[in-house]
């Protein structure tokens, strides 16, 4: 679907873009309505975090790794946008996912920065690999940041005409979003309860969801499993790429075994 067109196309009373509907006016409204709540609504769940951080200074109960997951995933379906262009209601989600990400990143390292006195200063500029992601000025995060949009930019930019490699990154940008919830179903099934849905990074074998959350709650968890709902919903009937389809479908699937775990393991201990 052309990104531009599908934009413009909900400002005409004629039929909603995918939807073969008449549109009057509160149709029109309500079109536009999920379309705000798509570009706005996936950062919600991390404002409370955001404001919980700043509060209290503390930014121990949240990985930056968190941002890092999700700064790849975005950028990466932008770049996807340009090899096959999607609504643009989701592509202005990315641009503000990344936005809000860049934002709790630099509020993480302030506060870490203004709770250590005396420490050792790491940058981009060390090549370090010891301390990826794990800088200690905020201006490095934002480097690598753009260092790997541009470098992405460039591969899109000479392969633009390969098919497979334009759905590749597409898929690749929508599997890394979809997979967030993996970490907690491993820690959930390696200790037979979900008691705090706290992320142990000891039980994840692969160093990439070792360090995506230190921490999950139910509330978090309860937010994603309606959003996911919203977006899957969302994904079928605008007829987006099938990649956003096939991960929605993946993430709400991860939402729902999590949820079965809650289920289960309390109602063993129930029987207990």
């Amino acid at each position: 679907m052309d990104g531009p067109k599908a934009w413009n196309d909900i400002s005409h009373e004629k039929a909603a873009p995918g939807l073969d509907v008449p549109l009057n006016t509160f149709e029109l409204l309500l079109t536009w309505l999920v379309q705000i709540l798509m570009v706005f609504g996936g950062v919600v769940p991390y404002i409370p975090q955001y404001q919980v951080i700043k509060s209290t200074e503390n930014a121990e109960g949240f990985s930056l790794y968190v941002c890092l997951s999700l700064l790849v995933a975005n950028i990466l379906r932008i770049i996807f946008w340009f090899g096959h262009p999607f609504e643009v209601p989701l592509l202005l989600q990315s641009i503000f996912m990344i936005m809000a990400m860049l934002a709790m990143v630099q509020l993480c390292v302030n506060v870490k920065h203004s709770a250590i006195i005396i420490r050792e200063e790491h940058s981009l500029a060390d090549f370090d690999p010891n301390y990826f992601w794990k800088w200690t000025d905020f201006r490095s995060y934002l480097q690598c940041t753009a260092y790997f949009a541009a470098f992405c930019s460039i591969l899109m930019y000479i392969f633009q005409a390969a098919s497979i490699f334009v759905e590749v990154v597409g898929f690749s940008a929508l599997f890394i979003e979809a997979l967030l919830g993996v970490p907690q179903f491993l820690r959930n099934y390696h200790n037979q309860s979900t008691h705090g849905m706290r992320f142990d990074p000891t039980i994840c074998p692969l160093y990439t969801l070792q360090n995506i959350f230190h921490f999950y709650s139910q509330k978090m968890v309860l937010f994603w499993t309606v959003g996911d709902i919203f977006k899957t919903t969302y994904f079928i009937l605008r007829k987006t790429p099938v990649q956003f389809i096939i991960c929605g479908i993946l993430q709400f699937s991860v939402d729902i075994a999590v949820w079965f775990q809650v289920w289960w393991y309390r109602a063993r201990k129930r029987h207990l």
